[in-house]
């Protein structure tokens, strides 16, 4: 009687699901795992830290729609990948981390790499959980992948003990789970609620939707963008942890304290929004479409809203869409107004230069950077970091691109631009990051050299965390500045000792050259570019 063990079943799972990339970093407690995807259609990409690997999944998250799958060693291993998942949390992406665990016979006992793994995982993933049942392991699998696209999307993690994934079961008593396991039904918008969210709307003279982060793709863009061409009503993406200073939204501040009626599309009330505070207006009216009642619930204690329901993000979009084909909305000089505070930007930006020599102002950097996102309209962006990063994020066009998010946390962009290669084989993907940046996953190249997959990252080095040093001058004065320096390191050198591509750049000039050549090497190449150290730009009217 053909008998199969825990491993075996997790693997066979994930295939059944179709996701077969798996990011990942070995350790005891998930060998059996490896074994177990050996003669399948399992491909496993062997990272240098556990939270490249979650980084990874969340870059093949948000860029698919579909889960990305990391395997963690237990202990040490989990505890390393575990801060990677706040940065997935806060975009709302799909994806699973699959942690190895001390065995059950073991807790409670100080067992080998023995820790609460679960309630490490619960305050930065959707929901947590230990498998306990080898037979059942494949319904763990798939209700992992079901909670993590169902509602409010975002990373969810099973932690799987030695002794389910090495025992032993007839293949007749696993429980497999059905298609209808993988996958929850969407929650939809009624046509009542989707006519009374028209109705206010159209009464509005300068209504406003504003977006959850899981509309931060390509077809998330694509739906606002129908929404703005529809009903002449400006939408935009709330993605960015400085608020209404995110530097994507340009004059955003000005936008919100225009409008009259807001609708938040899928978008919790949080600070990003200042909680419905200032910059909007006291009179201005809230509604709120969420795919979670209880942040229906915190919006309506918190500021207060005309109007909430509870529907899924992207059919509800589109059921409004279809219900409010035949209304009529306010005026169309709005949603030019509106897109000119968020999209226009100062003539002179055209002209900056740098004050020092040897150095670039990030502003030609985006400049000579900028035609190659146009040449290819599949190109990817990822744009991670403090203040040269925000420049990147101000003056960049392109539809496919990823911001390190609300999390507001930094150092993920290498191992998403790889994750991202994984996605997208053909067309450019660019990194652009600070020198500060880099150091968190520098080793990822030598990953993506093993793995060949080539991406762009263009470093701007002022050696110094500038973000932080701004917040010092800011708060505490000029001559209050301390411990934020850098040295002005070769990260150039760094990629090519680890078998990938540099340049060094200091001057404007050499920076088209070089991103040529970076793109024609076919590796994993670091633009290593001399930069001024300057604070990131905050547009006001």
């Amino acid at each position: 009687m053909p008998k199969l063990r825990g491993a075996d079943i997790v693997v066979r799972t994930l295939e059944r699901a179709g996701l077969t990339d798996i990011f990942t970093l070995s350790g005891n407690h998930i060998m059996s795992l490896f074994d177990a995807a050996i003669g399948t259609s399992l491909s496993l990409l062997h990272v240098r830290h556990e939270a490249a690997a979650v980084h990874m999944a969340d870059s093949v998250g948000r860029l698919t729609g579909r889960p990305g799958i990391a395997w963690v060693t237990g202990g040490p291993g989990h505890a390393n990948a575990v801060g990677a998942l706040f940065t997935a949390l806060g975009q709302e992406t799909p994806m699973v981390l699959l942690s190895g665990h001390t065995e059950t016979d073991q807790l409670g006992k100080g067992g080998f790499q023995e820790l609460r793994q679960v309630r490490m995982a619960e305050p930065v993933s959707k929901a947590a959980w230990m498998a306990t049942d080898t037979a059942r392991v494949g319904l763990d699998v798939a209700r992992a992948l079901r909670t993590a696209t169902s509602g409010r999307p975002g990373p969810v993690h099973v932690s799987l003990p030695s002794d389910v994934l090495d025992a032993s079961v007839a293949e007749e008593e696993v429980l497999w789970p059905t298609e209808t396991d993988f996958s929850a039904p969407p929650v939809a918008l009624s046509a009542a609620a989707a006519d009374a969210v028209a109705k206010l709307l159209a009464e509005a003279r300068r209504p406003l939707v504003i977006g959850a982060p899981v509309l931060a793709n390509r077809r998330g863009r694509a739906l606002l963008n129908v929404i703005e061409t529809s009903f002449g009503i400006p939408a935009c993406i709330s993605e960015g942890p400085r608020a209404f200073n995110d530097a994507t939204l340009g004059a955003y501040a000005h936008v919100a304290a225009q409008a009259d009626v807001v609708l938040l599309l899928g978008k919790a009330m949080d600070f990003t929004v200042k909680f419905g505070g200032t910059p909007f207006r006291p009179e201005c009216r809230f509604i709120a479409i969420d795919p979670d009642g209880a942040i229906l619930d915190r919006a309506a204690r918190t500021r207060g809203v005309v109007f909430g329901c509870v529907a899924d993000t992207y059919p509800a979009a589109e059921t409004l869409l279809q219900r409010g084909k035949d209304v009529v909305f306010g005026d169309t000089g709005w949603l030019a107004e509106a897109h000119a505070a968020f999209y226009d930007r100062p003539a002179e930006w055209a002209q900056l230069r740098s004050r020092t020599g040897g150095k670039l102002h990030p502003a030609e950097v985006f400049r000579a950077l900028q035609p190659h996102l146009d040449a290819n309209p599949d190109s990817i962006l990822i744009c991670d970091g403090g203040e040269f990063a925000q420049w990147g994020q101000s003056m960049l066009r392109n539809d496919r691109r990823m911001i390190n998010g609300v999390a507001g946390s930094i150092g993920s962009s290498l191992p998403m631009a790889a994750g991202a290669r994984v996605v997208e084989r053909g067309a450019p993907i660019f990194a652009v990051l600070g020198d500060g940046t880099f150091g968190f996953h520098m080793s990822e190249i030598e990953t993506a050299v093993r793995l060949s997959l080539p991406y762009v990252a263009v470093v701007g080095t002022d050696a110094r965390w500038n973000a932080e040093y701004n917040l010092q001058v800011r708060d505490y004065g000029p001559n209050r500045t301390y411990g934020c320096e850098l040295n002005p390191t070769r990260y150039d050198l760094v990629a090519t000792a680890l078998g990938g591509h540099g340049e060094l750049v200091d001057a404007a000039a050499d920076l088209p050259g070089a991103i040529e050549r970076s793109l024609a090497s076919g590796k994993p190449a670091v633009i290593n570019v001399m930069i001024e150290s300057i604070p990131s730009p905050v547009l006001r009217r």
